[in-house]
C-alpha cells in the first residue's frame, strides 16, 4: 500500500519532532553538568553571636550609651564568654533597657535570663544568660566599678551607637 502525501508529511513532522526533542534533551544534559566554580562558604552565626546581636539591638532600641562587648573566651577562669556593658542617665531608662534586652532576646532566640539582679535600685542591672552577662549601669556606677579595666586582657569591642 503506497503512502499518501499527507501521511508522508505527518511522518516527517513526527521524525522532526523526535530530532528536536533529542537535541533539546542533550542541551539540558549539558546544562545540568555542573561547572567547576568555587563557592563561598556560608558562615552561620552561632547561638552566642545571635544572643549578642539581640542584646545589643535591645540596648540600642532604648538609646543605651557607650555599649561595649568584652570577649572573655580566651581568659582562663572567666565567668562567661562575653560581657556586654552599657550605660544610661536614669533609673527609668535602665529598667527600660533591661526590659528591651529581655524582650529582644526572647523574640530572636527564645531564651530568658537565668538570673537577674539590680532591678530594685536600677543603678547596676545584671542579666545572666550563662554565656553572656549583660551589665546596664548608670553613668556614675559604671565609672566607679570600671569593669572594662578589670578585664584589660580581654578583647573589647566598641559598638556604634544607634541602629
Amino acid at each position: 500500500m503506497p503512502i499518501k502525501k499527507t501521511e508522508k508529511k505527518v511522518v516527517k513532522k513526527t521524525a522532526a519532532k523526535k530530532v528536536v526533542k533529542k537535541i533539546a534533551s542533550t542541551e539540558n544534559v549539558e546544562k545540568k553538568v555542573p561547572k567547576k566554580t568555587v563557592k563561598k562558604p556560608v558562615v552561620k552565626k552561632d547561638a552566642t553571636e545571635k544572643l549578642n546581636d539581640s542584646i545589643i539591638y535591645g540596648m540600642q532600641e532604648k538609646k543605651a550609651e557607650h555599649i561595649v562587648s568584652i570577649n572573655l573566651k580566651n581568659i582562663t577562669n572567666s565567668v562567661a564568654d562575653y560581657f556586654i556593658i552599657c550605660q544610661c542617665e536614669s533609673k527609668t531608662q535602665a529598667n527600660a533597657i533591661a526590659d528591651s534586652v529581655e524582650e529582644q532576646v526572647y523574640k530572636k532566640t527564645g531564651e530568658s535570663p537565668s538570673h537577674k539582679e539590680g532591678r530594685e535600685n536600677a543603678e547596676w542591672i545584671l542579666l545572666d544568660y550563662f554565656n553572656v552577662v549583660v551589665h546596664i549601669f548608670l553613668r556614675e556606677q559604671r565609672e566607679f566599678y570600671g569593669l572594662e579595666k578589670l578585664w584589660g586582657d580581654a578583647e573589647i569591642k566598641q559598638i556604634k551607637e544607634g541602629k
